[in-house]
């Protein structure tokens, strides 16, 4: 062998090692889902505060465009359980993030089982009483003396009371909890009204072709507020700011994608979700459109919250005694400034 047959032979060996070893690690990074060049993707859980539907649209977009993958997270959304609620999954650490409400956010401090919103999905609240337009029910002291059908939570009682009181009536009503779905209750006459989504019950209605009157709460007193919110616990932002982050830039890009594009936002929460959750197909794109039209105000970046919905609301619900710790007594005051943050949506650390 000449000398330059020996050279050739002798970095020819440290090449083959060479491509071997990183052929392997394309390969492993391939099998974890990875993209090429970049680190292994770092697994995260989020806890669902329903089955998947609009509300949830921003993340199942953002997940049908890679843009989690792109911050380096692998997201599982944990399936919807009865039996558990979102809040104690991320309380517990059993889910990094997770989907709740302000009622429930706040009802959870008081508990200590604290966990802190970090990004509101809808701007304001779009909910309302509703009885059916022939119930001879035209406005809110009509309901003095008449049966609501409820979810049995403590502060629904106080709302519904002070809705009444705002329009002039006494604010006296049956109160039952329901064991069947509202809006069929609504509709068999079973009970007078009800509280309900625009944006769900409200556009199911509209398909059944079902008339009702609207008394959109925040116009008879009651403070707007954000709901549903995300969430997170006071561990995991100690633990992992950082991914926090990534997981908000990801979402957040997913909801501002959804209130430009519901139409095409609806099909990926279908083809995400899986088709045989969504048998009507029509109602989620209304659901979509309307939703994507509520995420934030026009010029408003997703998510923001500010302190005067973080105020309102919760007093309100402590006035009225509709919150209790753990041992059943009403709650007084509370620093709702620890429940929420914008320290994880983009451009906001």
């Amino acid at each position: 062998m000449n000398t330059r047959t020996r050279l050739v032979a002798g970095l020819g060996i440290p090449v083959l090692v060479i491509l071997v070893v990183v052929g392997a690690f394309l390969w492993q990074q391939h099998a974890s889902g990875a993209p090429a060049g970049s680190q292994p993707l770092k697994k995260m859980t989020l806890a669902l505060d329903w089955t998947p539907n609009t509300n949830h649209s921003g993340i199942y977009a953002a997940l049908q465009q890679g843009w989690y993958k792109e911050q380096g997270i692998d997201l599982k959304v944990l399936p919807y359980s009865s039996s558990v609620s979102p809040d104690t999954l991320v309380s517990q650490g059993k889910a990094d993030v997770g989907i709740s409400s302000t009622e429930s956010i706040v009802a959870d401090a008081a508990t200590g089982q604290p966990v802190v919103s970090i990004a509101a999905i809808l701007q304001h609240n779009t909910s309302a009483l509703v009885t059916l337009a022939d119930s001879g029910i035209k406005r809110p002291r009509d309901l003095d003396g008449k049966t609501y059908g409820g979810f049995g939570a403590p502060y629904e009682g106080a709302v519904v009371s002070a809705m009444i009181q705002k329009d002039g009536g006494q604010g006296k009503f049956r109160n039952v909890t329901l064991d069947v779905d509202a809006m069929e209750a609504l509709k068999s006459h079973k009970i007078d009204f009800v509280w309900i989504f625009e944006g769900v019950e409200g556009i199911q209605a509209k398909h059944e072709g079902l008339k009702l009157n609207y008394f959109y709460i925040t116009d008879f007193g009651i403070p707007d507020y954000y709901t549903p919110n995300f969430i997170t616990g006071s561990k995991q932002m100690k633990s992992e700011p950082d991914l926090l982050r990534k997981f908000m830039t990801a979402t957040a890009k997913g909801y501002e994608y959804a209130r430009q594009h519901p139409k095409e936002t609806a099909q990926m929460l279908i083809d995400g979700a899986g088709k045989e959750n969504f048998p009507d197909t029509s109602f989620v794109m209304d659901s979509q459109t309307f939703n994507s039209a509520h995420y934030a105000d026009t010029g408003r970046q997703w998510g923001v919250q500010d302190d005067a919905a973080w105020q309102g609301y919760p007093n309100f619900m402590l006035n009225a005694g509709a919150i209790q710790d753990a041992s059943g007594k009403p709650i007084k005051s509370m620093d709702f400034k620890q429940l929420y943050t914008n320290e994880f949506l983009p451009g906001k650390s």
